[in-house]
């Protein structure tokens, strides 16, 4: 890890937050420590946006869920976050996942286990998915009615109107126009976007695919850009052209 990497750890349990922070620090890494969400906004304020925020499920009052869903919304969506569940259930995660979360680790976990998914995710967000080919060397791909400017991360409709992406969302968006016409299956997609093999029961894929049709508004019955293939995967249908207009 970089030395400049600034972490910002949310969790109201004082302990957890000091070792996170003595391990991470021997680590080259700086850290921020906040224990609710008036703190972590109190942080942001002061030190501006970090490289990556680990932010517990289980707060007291503003739980996880909803400043996940606040950092997703405002200037702070590109963040990438992790987050911390108490029990590792299924519906924790989907929930986090669903909120924009980028990563999810169960508690009790490994200090070195978590250092581990915070270096996968810092990597995830800092460059192309391993094994990705670019087929375009534009800044800006275009495809049916919308733009992608690579560069700033802005995904715009036929108006110009800006819609936000999560980091997650757009990943995935940058795999399917990087591999138009291709089926991927959700192996291929978990390990692109998240650098990690499916386990039997994950839904992330499936979720985050949900997630990025709603943001092109693209009905699942009669998709014009992500096509499900059943027990193959998905397929991105559209043509993706370089700068100009999509087709």
């Amino acid at each position: 890890m970089e030395n400049s990497d600034h972490i910002l750890i949310v969790d109201d349990d004082r302990g957890i937050r000091e070792l996170l922070a003595t391990y991470l620090e021997k680590h080259g890494v700086r850290v921020s420590l906040a224990a609710n969400g008036r703190q972590m906004r109190t942080v942001l304020e002061q030190t501006g946006a970090p490289d990556l925020i680990v932010l517990d499920l289980m707060l007291p009052g503003e739980d996880g869920l909803e400043l996940c869903r606040e950092l997703r919304s405002g200037k702070y969506r590109a963040v990438p976050v992790l987050m911390l569940t108490a029990r590792n259930e299924e519906a924790d995660r989907i929930l986090g996942l669903e909120m924009g979360a980028d990563d999810y680790l169960p508690k009790p976990f490994a200090v070195r286990e978590l250092l581990a998914r915070i270096k996968s995710v810092l990597r995830r967000t800092r460059m192309l998915p391993p094994g990705m080919e670019v087929t375009e060397s534009s800044p800006v791909l275009c495809f049916g009615d919308w733009r992608l400017d690579t560069t700033a991360r802005h995904l715009l409709d036929a108006e110009g109107t800006m819609v936000a992406l999560s980091g997650a969302e757009y990943r995935l968006l940058r795999v399917f126009l990087d591999h138009p016409q291709r089926v991927l299956t959700r192996d291929q997609l978990l390990n692109l976007t998240q650098g990690r093999q499916a386990d039997a029961f994950d839904r992330s894929i499936d979720l985050l695919v949900s997630r990025l049709r709603q943001r092109l508004r693209d009905e699942a019955r009669e998709a014009r850009y992500i096509k499900t293939l059943r027990s193959e995967g998905y397929v991105f249908s559209a043509a993706v052209t370089p700068g100009g207009s999509g087709q």
